[in-house]
């Protein structure tokens, strides 16, 4: 039996509200420095002032293992990987790791951006502690894996953020660390990228024997490669177990979590200059309603409240998922040139479908505007749409279900093609 190469015991991280998250040991001395000298008055760090980011997480991963952690923004998921990954240091209990530790957390962690990408590449293998030689061996792998031989000798500040994460997964995946932990960092990349690092987590863990820890909003992504889950909320630990049924946990948890209502969501990014307070799901006839037939017409209404009434340059978008929370379509007004200017300072915003050939079941969509190049507020799964059956081929029946995601009409016509008429005189 597999022994753990990660046991966590009573995990906990508090941060204090309104100050820095002192997670460096340059921080940590400044902020020493600086209770030197304050009053004896000083706010005191007491609960009224500070929130738990996790609080009483045990767990154990065994060598070998892909297991996803999985939860809404703000549930704890990239804290607990930060801890794990030794960037930060937990306020409680107690963390022990076997084992050389890769990470990908977000675009920027472990590079300096002043060197080039070769420069970085040996810089981490003597990070995770490989020699100059072993670094050598893998080199050409990583390379070919990132597709950036044309900027190998280019400073790293000068990429995209593409191609940075391209390599900071090469270097990663490549250099042989018994443990491998990625955050949603992978959606930076290409469609064919995502695929590319799924391929290689799991000929990580399935050939090589190494632990994968793998966060994702993606939940088919989740079930394809881990084979266990853990669920986070608020902090804690909700669901550890097969990954199915955790991911089935979650799924649900969302669903009776979205409403009308968007005002009083916590979870959202973004600077509010515009921010989304309330939406509606109306048919063909303007009414409020729950469902839509497959095929039929809809229309997605939404409430919103702006800081300035003189807001340029606004995008708003819908991206419709589906169970899994895979994407299916994105809607955006910047994708049909429609210009939002002038807006009001307390408005609605339609988005007309003429059809939503969508197969019967729920839907989730999540919400995004932008100011200029600035995200004003974004909601994953600020609601969902539920299909219901209809006759949408005219022919009272429906394909199986599990033979695609869309309904698509067609017609049917049969030619001769050995037919030739006789040539007339």
């Amino acid at each position: 039996m597999s022994q753990p190469v990660i046991t966590v015991r009573n995990l906990g991280k508090r941060y204090v509200v309104g100050t820095m998250r002192h997670d460096t040991l340059r921080d940590q001395i400044s902020e020493g420095f600086k209770r030197l000298f304050k009053r004896g008055d000083s706010i005191p760090q007491t609960e009224q002032n500070s929130f738990w980011a996790l609080k009483g997480v045990s767990c154990d991963v065994n060598e070998g293992e892909v297991v996803g952690v999985i939860g809404r923004n703000g549930a704890g998921k990239s804290t607990l990987l930060k801890v794990l990954s030794q960037i930060t240091e937990p306020t409680e209990g107690e963390v022990r790791i076997r084992g050389r530790v890769a990470s990908l957390l977000e675009v920027g962690t472990g590079f300096h951006p002043e060197l080039s990408g070769r420069e970085n590449v040996f810089l981490n293998g003597a990070i995770l502690g490989m020699s100059k030689q072993e670094i050598k061996r893998k080199f050409d792998e990583i390379v070919a894996f990132a597709e950036i031989e044309k900027f190998l000798d280019t400073p790293v500040k000068r990429y995209s953020s593409g191609m940075y994460v391209r390599l900071a997964f090469a270097v990663a995946a490549h250099l042989e660390p018994e443990i491998l932990i990625v955050d949603e960092v992978l959606a930076v990349g290409d469609a064919r990228f995502q695929q590319r690092c799924l391929g290689k987590m799991k000929e990580v863990a399935q050939q090589e024997g190494r632990t994968v820890l793998f966060v994702s909003h993606s939940m088919s992504a989740i079930l394809r490669l881990c084979s266990r889950a853990i669920l986070l909320e608020n902090g804690r630990i909700i669901e550890n177990g097969p990954s199915y049924a955790v991911v089935e946990r979650y799924l649900q948890a969302i669903d009776t979590r979205t409403g009308a209502v968007l005002d009083d969501r916590k979870d959202r990014q973004g600077s509010q200059a515009l921010r989304f307070t309330r939406f509606e799901i109306l048919n063909s006839e303007n009414a409020p309603v729950s469902c839509i037939p497959c095929g039929g017409s809809a229309t997605l209404s939404f409430e919103f409240k702006t800081a300035d009434s003189s807001l340029t340059d606004v995008e708003i978008a819908i991206g419709i998922h589906d169970s899994l929370d895979d994407p299916l379509c994105h809607l955006s007004t910047k994708v049909k040139n429609f210009s939002l200017q002038k807006l009001p300072r307390h408005g609605r915003v339609v988005c007309h479908i003429p059809s939503l050939p969508l197969f019967p079941g729920r839907y989730s969509f999540n919400l995004f505007c932008s100011v200029g190049s600035e995200i004003s507020d974004w909601i994953l799964n600020a609601g969902t749409i539920e299909i219901e059956s209809a006759d949408f081929f005219g022919s009272g029946k429906l394909p199986p279900h599990n033979q695609g995601l869309f309904l698509v009409d067609h017609n049917w016509e049969v030619h001769d093609i050995d037919y030739a008429p006789t040539p007339t005189s």
